[in-house]
C-alpha cells in the first residue's frame, strides 16, 4: 500500500483523533490536538498527516509542530506525534516527522524542539538543546529534550521554552 503525507485538512480532525486514541493509552495526546487546534500557537501548515494513497485518504499518522517560545525568540515544537498501531513499524512514522520538518523548513523556521527518545528523534538530526544553550520547563534527562536547527539558525533563539497552555493540561 502506498502512503503520501500532506497538510492536515480540517475534516481530517475526527480521524486524526482516532489515530491518537489508538496510539496512546488513554486520552491525553488526543485532548492536546484538539486544545491545540483552538490555541494562538496552532499553525495549521505545520499540522502534517500520512494518508493511504488509495484514493480513500485514510489517516495513517500526525505529526505536529506548533508555536513555542524560547527565551525572547519562537521556535517550534514537534509534538505530539501518532501513528495507528496496525501501521508502527513500517516507517510511516518516520515519514510524516520528515514531511512536517520540510514544511517547517519551507516556512523559515528557524528551530523546532522536541522531548522524546533519543534514538529516535537523533535519526532527524536532533540533538540535546542544551548543546544550544536551550533549556525545557520539565525535569527530564538532559539528552530526551533536543533541538533541531533549521536554515537560519544562527545560535538565536535560546533559553528557557514556554510551551503553549494547552501543554500545561498533559
Amino acid at each position: 500500500m502506498a502512503v503520501r503525507t500532506r497538510i492536515e485538512l480540517p475534516s481530517d480532525a475526527p480521524a486524526t483523533r482516532r489515530v491518537h486514541m489508538a496510539a496512546f493509552p488513554g486520552p491525553d495526546e488526543a485532548d492536546l490536538v484538539d486544545s491545540l487546534r483552538r490555541d494562538p500557537s496552532w499553525l495549521p501548515e505545520l499540522s502534517v498527516v500520512a494518508v493511504e494513497d488509495d484514493g480513500r485518504e485514510l489517516v495513517l499518522a500526525h505529526a505536529l509542530l506548533t508555536r513555542l517560545q524560547v527565551g525572547d525568540g519562537w521556535a517550534l515544537a514537534l509534538a505530539p506525534v501518532a501513528v495507528a498501531p496496525e501501521w508502527q513499524g513500517k516507517g510511516i512514522g518516520a515519514q510524516v516527522v520528515r514531511a512536517a520538518l520540510a514544511a517547517a523548513e519551507r516556512s523559515g523556521e528557524r528551530l523546532v524542539v522536541v522531548l522524546g527518545d533519543p534514538a529516535y528523534y537523533g535519526r532527524f538530526g536532533f540533538t540535546p538543546a542544551s548543546r544550544h544553550e536551550v533549556t525545557g520547563p520539565y525535569d527530564v534527562p538532559d539528552e530526551c529534550f533536543m533541538v533541531l536547527p533549521l536554515t537560519g539558525y544562527e545560535g538565536v533563539p535560546r533559553g528557557l521554552c514556554r510551551y503553549a497552555a494547552p501543554f500545561d493540561a498533559i
